[in-house]
């Protein structure tokens, strides 16, 4: 994995840093596993925007990802590593013995004819995804499911990976991307390894015009608005704007959203740090 920067050619050039893309084998996708994106521009069913600084952007098709890995005792192997428009991580595309293909996020070191697995036999290797119960203490796992069967729902973009620090009974000890440390059923899914394109963090756009081309529209400084725009704008001259808050009056930098009275606040042992 690399990154590479630019010749400054052009000023949209100067300062880009782009990747490399060293893990990619193929730029063709599986069709049988595409599906159509509607884009909806930051509007609901009623046509009502309810998300700001969303529109536009490329057209893209839809990568079907198994984040269940629900066909277990079944070995695969990989066929390549490819690059996927909707997320920041790789993913790969296994085939089964079977004959059946799937894509799967792709962590750090998988290679290309690598065979894989999962279930509860599965070797706790790279890119087999396993039970928490099955894994071994200490390890560095990712896509991990919060409840079991659901599929995975944590530790999923680009670099990230979470710990396995403890087992007791029912539930295992894992510390979060965030720092945060909570308790998960043992039950659980969660595959070996981090997750691919750790060097997503060190790309640079270069211009304003590519984040366009992701679908993201220009934001306006709330200090910039007027009082009825927002609870921050107003003011003679360049005024500071007060303290930082939301659109709704939410603060924000340090305010914290969870609920104090929320079910699962139980399985928290360390929240994560400011």
């Amino acid at each position: 994995m690399s990154v590479r920067k630019l010749k400054p050619v052009t000023p949209g050039q100067r300062f880009r840093v782009v990747n490399g893309f060293d893990a990619i084998t193929t730029d063709k996708p599986e069709k049988s596993l595409l599906a159509p994106i509607k884009k909806s521009g930051g509007r609901n069913s009623h046509g009502k925007m309810t998300m700001r600084h969303r529109g536009g952007g490329h057209k893209r098709r839809y990568r079907i990802i198994d984040f269940k890995r629900n066909k277990q005792d079944v070995d695969a192997s990989v066929k390549s590593i490819q690059y996927d428009p909707n997320r920041t991580a790789f993913i790969a595309l296994l085939e089964y013995t079977d004959g059946e293909k799937r894509y799967i996020i792709a962590q750090n070191g998988l290679k290309v004819g690598q065979k894989l697995s999962s279930g509860k036999t599965a070797a706790p290797e790279i890119g087999n995804a396993l039970p928490l119960s099955e894994i071994p203490l200490g390890s560095i796992i990712s896509c991990i499911e919060l409840r079991p069967g659901q599929g995975a729902v944590m530790a999923r973009s680009a670099g990230t990976f979470a710990q396995l620090m403890a087992k007791d009974g029912k539930f295992s000890t894992v510390k979060m991307p965030s720092g945060e440390t909570r308790l998960i059923l043992s039950g659980c899914l969660a595959t070996i390894g981090a997750i691919s394109n750790s060097d997503h963090q060190l790309l640079v756009s270069g211009k304003a015009g590519r984040s366009r081309w992701l679908g993201r529209r220009p934001r306006t400084r709330p200090v910039a608005m007027n009082p009825v725009d927002h609870p921050m704008g107003g003011g003679e001259g360049r005024a500071s704007g007060g303290h930082p808050r939301s659109r709704n009056g939410i603060p924000a930098k340090g305010f914290r959203t969870r609920q104090k009275t929320k079910n699962t606040n139980k399985y928290i042992i360390e929240r994560r740090k400011k």
